[in-house]
């Protein structure tokens, strides 16, 4: 005989959320107070033409990786007229969110290091304001995940969120340089 969970405590909510904003005020005030370098310990991009062209194709396959989530996600919650889910969706669904947030790590880190929160345009300051509530909202999700029961609205509020910042970020960033640089721009 099956138990019903038990609603989440209160802590389950808030907890998350409030390590969610401290990372992104963290990752905010860091990138402020810090000197940017100007420059990346990653070397000229590693096997790309330049730093800025690789952080424009990794950010590019955060996005791809990212829309897999979407709809492996929403495959798994039956969001999607398909027959019911195979056994290998979760794993693809992890292991693709996995993925991403690697390959977005070579990319924050140049951005934090060698140029950190910048307001010196409205792009700019969007871009910067993004990527303090993508990396914020990620945490506050995986910490989520871990929660013993959750309001049916919650994963999807937040990892709609988390999409909808890295939208922004590769909007404010990526786009902006495949159209004022160049595409493919290697």
């Amino acid at each position: 005989m099956e138990t019903a969970a038990r609603p989440t405590s209160p802590g389950w909510l808030i907890g998350p959320a409030l390590v969610g904003a401290a990372v992104a005020l963290a990752l905010g005030v860091y990138g402020h107070v810090h000197d940017p370098t100007g420059s990346s310990i990653l070397g000229n991009g590693l096997f790309f033409s330049g730093t800025l062209n690789m952080k424009a194709w990794l950010a590019t396959a955060v996005v791809l990786l990212a829309c897999l989530q979407v709809f492996t996600a929403s495959w798994m919650y039956g969001k999607l007229p398909f027959a019911s889910e195979p056994g290998w969706l979760p794993t693809v669904h992890k292991v693709s969110g996995t993925l991403a947030f690697l390959i977005s790590l070579p990319v924050v880190y140049h951005c934090l290091w060698a140029l950190g929160f910048q307001d010196t345009s409205t792009r700019v300051l969007i871009h910067s304001l993004a990527g303090c509530f993508f990396y914020g909202a990620f945490v506050a999700k995986m910490l989520w995940l871990r929660a013993p029961a959750l309001p049916g609205a919650v994963l999807p509020v937040v990892g709609g969120s988390v999409f909808t910042a890295l939208v922004v970020i590769w909007l404010t960033s990526s786009l902006w340089f495949f159209d004022n640089i160049g595409f493919p721009a290697f």
